[in-house]
C-alpha cells in the first residue's frame, strides 16, 4: 500500500484549521451548556505511568472510530547525512513484527473492513486506522505491537527504500513545483531542520542503511514519545482500558536531548533562481514570522500568530480576497496566487505567497504587484466588510468539517505532538475571531519586509534543456 508522505497541510486548509473544528466542540456542545454552569472539557485525557499520553473525543453521531498513533520524531529531529530517516522508517512499521509477519497488518485489518495509513511531516509521524467503532481493540493490539516489536529486515528494507527514491523522484525531482519548494526552504532557512526536505536528500537515501533505522526506532519509538488519540462513537473509560492492556506493559525510554536549533535572523532578503523543465514561470515568497509556540512560549505577543492568520485570508481567502479580485479578475495580470501562513509547528516558520503569471505577463510585474498588496496591509486599515467575511469562512467552514471525525482526532494529535496542546482547539475560534483590523496593520508592517523574504522564482526550461 502507498503510504502517505505529509509535507504539512494544504496551503489554503490551513489557515483558520483549528477554528472551524473549534466550532464543531461549540455547536456539539451547545446543549449541554444550557443546562450546566460550568462546560465539561471536549477531550477526555489520561498520562499512562509510563508516559504514554491518551485523548479522547466523543463523537456518536456515527458507529465509526478513528485510532492513531503519534511519535513526536520527523525530519526536525534529523540532521545532515540522515535526512528523510523518519520517513523511510514509516514505509517499514508496515512490515513484520515478532508477532506478524510481514503483510499480516493490512490483512487483519482489511478482514474489518478498515482503513489505515501514516504521514510524516517536519515534527512527528502519525499511524492511524478508520474503522467501525466495535473493532477499535483490533486497531489497539496492531499499533501496540508495532511499537516496540518492529522486525527490521535487510530484504524488505532493500526493496522498501527504492520506494522511497521512486517517491521522492514523482513529488519532488519531476515536479518543478516541487524542485522549487525544496531549494526555497534550503536557502531561506540556514540553521533550522526545516530546511531539509521531509522525504530526504536523494544522496542521503542512497545512504541509508539497516542500523540507521534500527537505532532511529529504537531512540524515538517508545511511549513516552507518543500521543495515542481515540475519536468517534467511544467510551473513554473503555479506550484507556485498551491502552493500558496493550501500551501499559512498556517501559519509558530513554529519550535522546533534542537541541535548539533555533533559527539566526535574517538580515537582508535571499532570491534564487530555479531552471526546471516546465511549462509556465512561477515564484514563492516567505517572510519569517513567529508561531503559535513562539506565543505560547512568551517570546511575542499572543495575539500576534491570530493576525498573521486572518490577514494572509485577507489577501488570499476565497474569490472575495484581495489578490483574486484585484490581481487575476481585476488587472488580470495573475493566473493564480496563494498565501499561507504556516502556525502549527513545533518551531516558527513562514508566511508564504506564491503567484504564476498570466499568459504574457512577467514574473517582475506580478512580484511587484504582490508587493503594492502587502504595503496596502501596512498603510491601511483592513475594512469591517473584510473581517466580517473571514468570519463567515470560520462558520463555511465548521460545516464541512464537522462530519469529519478523523479531521477532529488529527487536529488534536498534530497540536499535542507539536508542543502546543490540545487546548488551543477550544480555544482558537475564540481568538481569531477577535482580530482587529490594528492588530492585522502591525504585524504586517513588523513581519512583511523585504529584509524578512526570501523569493525564488522558476524559470521554465524545456525537457531537451531541463536534462542538460
Amino acid at each position: 500500500m502507498q503510504r502517505i508522505l505529509s509535507l504539512g497541510a494544504p496551503m489554503r486548509n490551513c489557515r483558520l484549521l483549528l477554528a472551524a473544528i473549534t466550532l464543531v466542540t461549540s455547536s456539539a456542545m451547545a446543549e449541554s451548556t444550557a443546562t450546566t454552569p460550568e462546560k465539561a472539557p471536549s477531550v477526555s485525557e489520561k498520562v499512562l505511568k509510563n508516559g504514554l499520553k491518551v485523548l479522547v473525543k466523543e463523537d456518536h453521531r456515527a458507529p465509526i472510530a478513528v485510532v492513531q498513533v503519534w511519535y513526536r520524531v520527523g525530519t526536525s529531529y534529523e540532521h545532515e547525512g540522515i535526512t528523510g530517516l523518519s520517513h523511510a522508517l514509516e514505509h517499514m512499521m508496515f512490515k513484520g513484527t515478532t508477532k506478524r509477519k510481514s503483510g499480516d497488518f493490512e490483512v487483519v485489518l482489511s478482514r474489518i473492513g478498515a482503513q489505515n495509513n501514516a504521514f510524516t511531516s517536519q515534527d512527528y509521524t502519525a499511524y492511524y486506522e478508520v474503522l467501525a467503532a466495535k473493532h477499535i481493540e483490533t486497531a489497539f493490539e496492531l499499533e501496540g505491537d508495532r511499537m516496540r516489536n518492529l522486525v527490521l529486515d535487510k530484504d524488505e528494507f532493500a526493496k522498501e527504500i527504492e520506494v522511497v527514491k521512486e517517491e521522492r523522484r514523482m513529488r519532488t525531482d519531476d515536479n518543478p513545483n516541487g524542485v522549487m519548494r525544496e531549494q526555497f526552504n534550503a536557502v531561506a532557512y540556514l540553521n533550522n531542520p526545516y530546511r531539509a526536505p521531509v522525504i530526504g536528500w536523494m544522496n542521503d537515501l542512497d545512504h541509508m542503511n539497516l542500523d540507521d533505522l534500527k537505532d532511529w526506532y529504537k531512540k524515538w519509538y517508545g511511549p513516552n514519545n507518543a500521543t495515542l488519540v481515540v475519536a468517534g462513537d467511544v467510551d473513554p473509560e473503555k479506550v484507556f482500558e485498551l491502552a493500558e492492556k496493550y501500551f501499559g506493559h512498556y517501559e519509558k525510554s530513554v529519550l535522546p536531548e533534542v537541541k535548539p536549533r533555533t533559527e539566526i535572523p535574517q538580515i537582508g532578503k535571499r532570491e534564487i533562481r530555479i531552471k526546471a523543465p516546465a511549462k509556465v514561470p512561477s515564484f514563492r515568497m516567505g517572510f519569517k514570522t513567529p508561531g503559535l509556540i513562539t506565543a505560547k512560549q512568551g517570546k511575542v505577543e499572543e495575539w500576534e500568530p491570530y493576525a498573521l492568520d486572518v490577514l494572509a485570508n485577507v489577501l488570499d481567502g476565497g474569490s472575495s480576497a484581495r489578490l483574486t479580485k484585484k490581481l487575476i479578475r481585476g488587472k488580470e495580470i495573475a493566473a493564480g496566487t496563494g498565501v499561507g501562513y504556516m502556525s502549527y509547528g513545533r518551531m516558527p516558520e513562514m508566511f508564504i505567497m506564491t503567484g504564476v503569471p498570466a499568459t504574457d505577463v512577467s514574473v517582475d510585474t506580478l512580484r511587484k504587484a504582490f508587493m503594492e498588496e502587502i504595503e496596502l496591509m501596512k498603510t491601511t486599515l483592513v475594512t469591517q466588510d473584510e473581517l466580517d467575511r473571514v468570519t463567515a469562512q470560520v462558520i463555511a467552514s465548521e460545516i464541512y468539517q464537522r462530519d469529519s471525525v478523523q479531521h477532529m482526532a488529527t487536529t488534536l494529535g498534530m497540536l499535542e505532538s507539536t508542543g502546543i496542546g490540545w487546548q488551543l482547539m477550544d480555544e482558537y475560534e475564540e481568538k481569531i475571531l477577535a482580530v482587529t483590523a490594528e492588530q492585522i496593520q502591525t504585524v504586517a508592517k513588523k513581519y512583511l519586509n523585504e529584509d524578512q523574504m526570501t523569493f525564488a522564482e522558476l524559470v521554465p526550461q524545456s525537457l531537451t534543456e531541463g536534462a542538460k
